[in-house]
């Protein structure tokens, strides 16, 4: 057995000895958008420092906490925040939870954050549907040997956003009179926001929301087999279309001013998986 595979079977193990719900849908929650959490009928609360070879998340607005529960009689597992590549860990440590949710039995991730809008015709607050994604970070997290019991060494991209579950999120946004876009996320490094000329160039090149995560997490979710879908809130515009200047703090604040759309999107969405 390789490093790889024996880690994540120490972290399943582990998990499975606090509870014996084997989830079939994994959510990733982003920068202020943890309440959703509320909505689960949770079974047991881990600390991701208590979970063999997971790093602790660091950043405001992410408990960095793995919630098993139910949701309608959906069986989910939930990651209350994320780690980032910006933080100082390797890209193997950004995705290990999202190998860890493979592995024990997760066969459609959730992957949400929030992220600034790059297409000056969008609004902070409205949630943007994801159907592509352009990697920015310089790196890849699949970069090293290949494990093919993980997945093939050239996996195929062609659909990073499952399309199906595109037009599910469609229906119910419109049904529920959520501002919403599709459109495609870009993937940066971070830690510090982007130049207006970035920001410029990002649009040019097709992309209409920027942030840093996602993009590691929807690659090694596709490796491995499992259906991607996602959901940015769009908390802010990029520099050079709006005067205001960027800070984490008000990131926060509009993700939590959204939240109850958010969270009744994504009740809706969980309930007919």
């Amino acid at each position: 057995m390789s490093e790889t595979l024996e880690q994540l079977a120490q972290a399943v193990d582990y998990i499975e000895s606090k509870t014996t719900i084997v989830p079939r849908v994994g959510v990733t929650l982003g920068s202020g958008l943890a309440s959703f959490a509320e909505e689960v009928k949770v079974d047991c609360s881990i600390d991701f420092s208590e979970i063999p070879h997971f790093a602790p998340s660091k950043v405001k607005g992410h408990p960095g906490k793995l919630l098993v529960g139910e949701l309608s009689g959906v069986p989910l597992a939930v990651l209350q925040g994320r780690i980032h590549f910006y933080e100082g860990h390797s890209m193997q440590q950004v995705i290990f939870p999202t190998r860890v949710l493979a592995r024990w039995g997760v066969r459609h991730q959730i992957i949400t954050n929030a992220a600034g809008g790059v297409d000056p015709k969008m609004s902070p607050g409205e949630l943007m549907i994801l159907r592509d994604q352009i990697n920015l970070t310089g790196t890849n997290p699949l970069i090293g040997l290949n494990d093919e019991e993980l997945g093939p060494r050239f996996p195929d991209m062609s659909e990073p956003f499952c399309k199906s579950s595109i037009e599910s999120l469609k229906q119910i946004m419109q049904k529920n009179s959520v501002p919403h876009s599709t459109g495609v996320y870009c993937g940066v490094t971070g830690p510090s926001y982007e130049t207006a000329a970035e920001v410029r160039y990002l649009h040019q090149i097709g992309g209409h929301a920027v942030g840093m995560s996602t993009v590691p997490e929807v690659i090694a979710a596709r490796h491995m087999g499992v259906k991607v879908s996602g959901i940015s809130c769009v908390t802010n515009l990029g520099t050079g279309l709006s005067d205001e200047v960027l800070d984490h703090a008000d990131v926060q604040a509009v993700a939590k001013r959204v939240e109850a759309d958010f969270r009744k999107v994504l009740v809706e969405f969980v309930s007919g998986l």
